[in-house]
């Protein structure tokens, strides 16, 4: 079967991390171009509230309840997809998190509980939409990240995570697009800095609030790249121009690239108390926004 992704209108899609940040404002623009919706995320309450909104506004959305590190709550997605929709055209793993903190100060218990989420949801949500993708052809996107070909001091687990990503997307492609020859897209998207509430979900360790570095991009950026991939083929994108040129940075002159990564310290701080230390690693985020705490950029 050729490789051939249906027009967005045509789709239905799995987002998982739906309830903030790149899943939300994916799942905005795939409904407002016509996309038939499965939201996931540990939010239960952000989640009722954005379904009930994307339908009031005439879209089509239903949500499950699922943390992506296990793979039972992982295969309820599928189950309610089929039996909601029929079929399940582009599955998009976006739910991950961090922590903040030096590596030496992470704790073994938060480094694992960070990839069960990062790593292992990925993991979870490829394996569990493969045999539908492969069924009628499709699209299968991970995010990773411009650190899973780069690095930064205080998210070292999370960069490690994000490495891990795209070892495993790498891996998976080879077997299922060029060994198989299956009809499935397989995409990992690259972001640099994005305006999500991404530093307050965080794990953080620091005496200081944590914050991502600037310049950010704007959310809506990447959801656009993740819905182009679900309806043109692409290996993996860069989204935003500091992922392009950290990464070709740390390509070319690595050891220049860790000397300005290390200046990313203070860049990773605001001058005040941590708000919420324990972020959203063991309990979901409740905020349910698109945006984090700086102010949008474009």
């Amino acid at each position: 079967m050729a490789l051939t992704l249906k027009p967005l209108d045509q789709q239905v899609i799995v987002i998982t991390g739906a309830s903030s940040g790149i899943g939300l404002a994916t799942a905005q623009v795939a409904a407002a171009r016509g996309a038939q919706l499965i939201l996931v995320a540990r939010n239960e309450r952000a989640l009722a509230e954005i379904v009930d909104e994307i339908n009031d506004k005439g879209g089509r959305a239903i949500y499950v309840v699922a943390d992506v590190s296990d793979r039972a709550q992982i295969r309820r997605i599928s189950e309610t997809a089929i039996v909601r929709f029929g079929r399940i055209d582009t599955w998009v793993n976006d739910a991950g998190l961090s922590i903040y903190g030096r590596l030496e100060s992470v704790s073994e218990e938060d480094s694992r509980r960070l990839f069960d989420i990062n790593f292992w949801g990925v993991v979870n949500g490829s394996l569990e939409a493969l045999p539908h993708l492969r069924r009628n052809g499709g699209a299968l996107i991970n995010l990773g990240s411009e650190v899973s070909d780069t690095a930064i001091p205080l998210q070292g687990m999370y960069t490690a995570s994000k490495h891990a990503v795209k070892g495993f997307t790498d891996a998976l492609r080879v077997e299922v697009q060029n060994i198989d020859k299956a009809p499935v897209s397989i995409t990992l998207i690259q972001p640099t800095a994005v305006n999500t509430p991404f530093p307050q979900h965080a794990k953080n360790y620091m005496d200081r609030e944590p914050k991502l570095p600037t310049p950010q991009i704007d959310p809506y950026q990447v959801a656009d790249a993740i819905l182009y991939a679900a309806t043109s083929p692409r290996r993996d994108v860069m989204v935003g121009i500091m992922a392009k040129i950290n990464t070709a940075m740390h390509k070319l002159a690595p050891g220049i690239a860790e000397k300005m990564e290390a200046r990313y310290v203070t860049r990773q701080q605001y001058d005040e108390p941590p708000h919420n230390p324990d972020g959203a690693l063991y309990q979901p985020g409740q905020d349910g926004h698109v945006y984090g705490a700086s102010p949008p950029r474009s």
